[in-house]
């Protein structure tokens, strides 16, 4: 018998957007013989199930069912493609772990730590991850530039501590430009990470973890038009990806082993991505940030290394979510 899979979207944030494009891509790429998919479309107004004739129908949030011919359909699993609250940060993980529902993101706790970049990287630096230095700055608690300059070097980035499309981001090399760039990043946010910033390649590399191995897809080289990956860079072609990136054997070696520690330590579950700058003058890799539910679309980078990995999308995303059954 087919298992049944809710194939969740929408969200509650400005990444809703991005989260709808996933979710076709997925749609279109999961195993039909394997898996009846449902569509359920997450929004602040409600939750719903959208059946091809486009009807939207209510979910029964009680114990997450659908009707559908007049008959209650229970799911097995959940698909996760929301990016940003409530789906990224451990709001929705809560929910079907008390309902006792298998899903293919990582945990309530991990998803919170890591939706939070400045926990995230905390994390990661107690064992042992090189991290980029920083101050966290929370919006009931101002600190003026003087603070901030006595404890880090400019250039800085600006960053609203959680979410991960990057929309708020400033790169700050003048001390003027720093209160400006912190204001905007609080209108996104009520906490705000500033970081320094290191010279070097910035990397991107999928990892998931299926029949108790930790796989690391091929890395990505991410060359910006502009200053850093921000919004635009993501998502409105303004970057080139290199897929596999050309970088030495060691580089290479050194990134895998720290994705594979990073997963680890932060007991990850289904497909993250996250993103490294080589720092050259160490000739190590630093942890920026971690996306536990990543971009699916077709602009989107791990689909891009899912393909160079010699996979078809079906299946990778067998593997995902079968991966949910075998936690």
């Amino acid at each position: 018998m087919k298992k049944k899979i809710a194939l969740i979207t929408g969200g509650y944030s400005g990444e809703a957007e991005i989260s709808y494009k996933s979710a076709k891509t997925i749609e279109a790429n999961i195993n039909r013989s394997l898996y009846d998919v449902y569509v359920i479309d997450i929004t602040r107004e409600g939750w719903w199930y959208i059946p091809s004739n486009g009807q939207h129908q209510p979910v029964n949030k009680a114990d997450f069912t659908i009707q559908e011919a007049g008959t209650t359909i229970h799911f097995d699993a959940v698909l996760f493609c929301i990016h940003g609250t409530p789906g990224e940060d451990g709001k929705m993980q809560g929910y079907f772990d008390i309902l006792n529902i298998p899903y293919t993101s990582c945990d309530a706790a991990t998803s919170a730590i890591t939706f939070n970049k400045r926990y995230t990287v905390a994390v990661a630096a107690f064992s042992g991850i090189a991290v980029a230095k920083s101050m966290h700055l929370f919006h009931h608690t101002p600190v003026n530039a003087a603070e901030i300059l006595q404890n880090l070097q400019l250039p800085v980035f600006i960053k609203p501590n959680n979410g991960g499309s990057s929309i708020g981001m400033s790169k700050v090399n003048d001390a003027t430009e720093l209160m400006p760039a912190i204001e905007k990043a609080f209108k996104e946010d009520n906490q705000v990470l500033v970081e320094e910033y290191i010279a070097g390649r910035e990397f991107t590399i999928g990892v998931f973890k299926a029949e108790g191995n930790i796989i690391v897809l091929p890395i990505t080289e991410v060359i910006t038009e502009k200053d850093f990956f921000d919004f635009e860079a993501k998502y409105q072609g303004k970057s080139k990806e290199i897929t596999p990136a050309q970088i030495p054997a060691e580089w290479q070696n050194k990134l895998t082993a720290a994705a594979q520690k990073v997963y680890e330590v932060l007991n990850c579950r289904g497909i993250v991505r996250m993103d490294f700058i080589w720092n050259e003058g160490a000739q190590t890799p630093c942890l920026l940030e971690i996306n536990t539910v990543p971009g699916q679309s077709e602009a989107s980078i791990v689909p891009q290394q899912v393909k160079a990995m010699g996979w078809s999308l079906q299946e990778f995303y067998t593997r995902v979510i079968e991966a949910a059954f075998n936690k």
